[in-house]
């Protein structure tokens, strides 16, 4: 279909805000940047591991990295800047680190350390299609809860824990709790036309973004098409075993129930050698219990909307952005005098 079905007379299309982290939220935003100008990305600022991790110990800063994949793929660069920025050190006391997460530092640094600021000044420079956004500009570590009441401390630290400890997560929280909501987020959701949660981790990219002070409420509040893009694939160290409902159950547990009245699901094949690959490291193709998500009160979407990279399988960006926008197009009606939307 035509990018003409989704833009307005204006050419900038329809406010979209979409919330998460890592690379799930990325390769959306990618896709999605096609159809639209009037795009948000709300990101988790839970990280603390890798080049993120260091960053954020030795400079006292938010950690970039999530952040800086957004501004990535939102970018309009030349070729040379977008390597640059993906260009990553071999050696010496760089190895591992990003330029890009340098480059964001160095503007965390020239603003004082204003945060999203920095992030402000690296999408001018960057040129990006819509807006990124810190979801909270407070200094908050992830804490995981257990099903046997075990806990551990940080982000980068659960996925061993899980490991270890071999049973389900039982709840995340943030410390400090409650930490206020970056203002343009909320104004962000207030006057979206579609909200979008994930796709990405769980407990470690999703669910952070709904335990910061606000975002629930003003997504509650919103008249807008609600979805969450539910992953292709579990994930190791974190969601074996789950299936659709599992993650919605999840969801609700810390953000409310009927928070996201519709759930989109990948509906393309995967190769049976692919599935073979994933499953020696505990992961398999998510498992759509329609009957046990229809309790939930959550109407499921099936559409092809995966590719295999690598041996690798993946939200296709062109692909899942086509099928958000034709949802958007067929099931949100505009309630005249008001500006808002609502599910058909």
């Amino acid at each position: 279909m035509s990018e003409k079905l989704y833009r307005g007379p204006s050419g900038k299309g329809p406010k979209i805000v979409a919330i998460g982290g890592g690379t799930g939220l990325s390769t959306m935003l990618r896709g999605l940047k096609r159809y639209t100008n009037n795009l948000t990305a709300v990101v988790t600022v839970a990280d603390d591991g890798g080049g993120s991790g260091v960053l954020r110990q030795e400079l006292g800063m938010l950690p970039p990295g999530d952040i800086r994949n957004c501004l990535e793929a939102l970018a309009n660069v030349e070729p040379l800047m977008s390597e640059l920025l993906h260009y990553r050190f071999t050696e010496g006391s760089l190895k591992g680190q990003s330029f890009g997460n340098l480059f964001l530092a160095a503007l965390n640094g020239i603003s004082g350390g204003s945060f999203d600021q920095a992030v402000s000044r690296m999408s001018q420079v960057l040129a990006i299609t819509g807006r990124v956004l810190p979801v909270t500009t407070s200094d908050v570590q992830l804490e995981a809860e257990f099903e046997n009441g075990a806990k551990v401390l940080g982000e980068s630290k659960i996925f061993y824990c899980k490991k270890r400890e071999d049973c389900r997560i039982r709840q995340v929280r943030l410390l400090p709790e409650h930490p206020p909501a970056l203002a343009p987020a909320l104004d962000a959701i207030e006057k979206a036309d579609m909200i979008l949660l994930g796709p990405g981790s769980l407990y470690t990219s999703i669910i952070p973004n709904l335990l910061v002070d606000g975002i629930v409420d003003a997504i509650a509040a919103s008249g807008a098409l609600k979805i969450y893009v539910a992953n292709v694939m579990t994930q190791e160290g974190e969601t074996e075993g789950y299936t659709a409902a599992d993650h919605i159950r999840a969801i609700f547990q810390h953000g409310g129930e009927g928070l996201f009245p519709l759930c989109l699901v990948n509906a393309s094949p995967i190769p049976a050698d692919v599935i073979e690959r994933y499953a020696r490291e505990g992961a398999e193709p998510l498992r759509v219990d329609s009957a046990a998500c229809k309790e939930l009160h959550v109407e499921l979407l099936s559409r092809p909307v995966s590719t295999v990279r690598d041996g690798h399988v993946r939200h296709d960006p062109v692909l899942l952005a086509a099928a958000l926008l034709n949802l958007h197009s067929q099931r949100s009606v505009r309630i005249a005098g008001l500006g808002r939307y609502r599910t058909e």
